[in-house]
């Protein structure tokens, strides 16, 4: 059953999610997963020409990825994460770009060699309308890859999830957490063909892992 997102308070969320999120003084790094150093990096990827991240957030995973000679290019819901990381990577080229991410690939025409999301949109946005879109935007032989915590066992489907501790101004979204199963189900009726997928342990027992897809067409 679809959730009411309401884009504008969403926004005003991640707003404030920017604010303690971006550090002018953080350097390029990609990881797939929370813990630093951790896990596997770019091979995922494959050898891209063009990528576009989804939610890129503070950009430093598109930078690293400029610094290899990428063309990068991200959307981010948040207008102050975009200027800010914006500003920050534009001389390595990087582009980033405001908008909710289902209406701006419904209007982009670009199309990309890697598609990825780390933490990012696809764990926010309902797989249905989004992995067609995503599928769409691929090149040819193209890889759509994202990671994100593993589902509660028992908690599947959107879930919503207040942000900035339960004190203050009920700020919310919805995240979207399934078996590994249904993820794959989910990318099949999108279009894709091959689907991986893996768990990576934390670096320590019992803490949490990181969930991570890729697709191909």
């Amino acid at each position: 059953m679809p959730v009411p997102h309401d884009i504008a308070a969403e926004t005003e969320l991640w707003d404030t999610y920017a604010d303690s999120a971006f550090k002018d003084d953080a350097g390029p790094s990609f990881c797939w997963t929370q813990y630093a150093g951790h896990g596997p990096g770019t091979e995922l990827l494959g050898t891209p020409v063009t990528v576009l991240e989804l939610g890129c957030g503070t950009g430093r995973a598109l930078a690293y990825l400029a610094r290899q000679g990428v063309k990068a290019t991200g959307v981010d819901l948040s207008p102050r994460m975009v200027q800010r990381a914006g500003e920050k990577w534009a001389p390595l080229g990087v582009r980033i770009e405001q908008g909710e991410v289902i209406d701006w690939l419904a209007t982009d025409r670009g199309r990309y060699d890697a598609v990825y999301s780390i933490f990012g949109a696809a764990w926010f946005t309902d797989p249905s309308r989004l992995f067609p879109l995503v599928r769409r935007h691929l090149a040819p032989g193209g890889v759509f890859a994202f990671s994100q915590p593993p589902a509660i066992p028992g908690a599947y489907g959107p879930q919503g999830m207040y942000k900035g501790g339960f004190a203050g101004k009920a700020m919310f979204t919805y995240r979207y957490s399934y078996k590994p199963a249904v993820w794959e189900r989910h990318l099949l009726r999108a279009g894709f063909s091959s689907v991986e997928t893996s768990i990576v342990d934390a670096p320590r027992p019992g803490h949490i892992g990181t969930l991570i897809m890729r697709a191909r067409p």
